[in-house]
């Protein structure tokens, strides 16, 4: 067998405290659309899982109710979303401001600039750039969205 043989993602998974309120975020915030034919279900019936597709994402992401892994991690940033430039990052910023979504500045990664947005269970989705800067720029690590909660 060879371990060569991954082909991406098929999708990723985001525990959430509500499926209703984070399904109205990702389809505000991200353009995200529900794949119905692909909600999950459990032996009895209930509703436990929405799968998005997100434009330019690359894979569906599934909206896993589970309350208390959502709210473990509060303040995690699990993705890091790819933009071009920094006119980007500006306009994703307008964006969030227009639909209230807590967001950062433009902030300095380590190699480029990005913006932090908070979804409705506190998780954090990185905007970086692949517009680079120099080293001679610190990063932002004194930004309460680049540290720790």
């Amino acid at each position: 067998m060879s371990l060569r043989n991954i082909k991406g993602i098929h999708h990723l998974k985001f525990a959430v405290a509500e499926l209703s309120r984070s399904l109205a975020f990702y389809e505000e915030a991200l353009g995200a659309e529900r794949v119905g034919k692909y909600d999950h279900f459990d032996a009895s019936g209930n509703l436990f899982a929405y799968i998005l597709s997100v434009p330019g994402l690359g894979a569906f992401l599934e909206l896993r109710l589970d309350p208390t892994s959502a709210e473990r991690q509060r303040g995690f940033d699990p993705i890091t979303l790819l933009v071009d430039n920094r006119e980007d990052l500006a306009r994703w910023i307008t964006h969030f401001a227009s639909i209230k979504v807590p967001h950062s500045d433009i902030l300095v990664g380590a190699v480029g600039w990005l913006v932090v947005a908070e979804d409705p269970d506190g998780r954090r989705l990185r905007f970086y750039t692949a517009e680079l800067h120099g080293p001679e720029l610190p990063v932002s690590w004194d930004s309460p969205w680049l540290r720790a909660p």
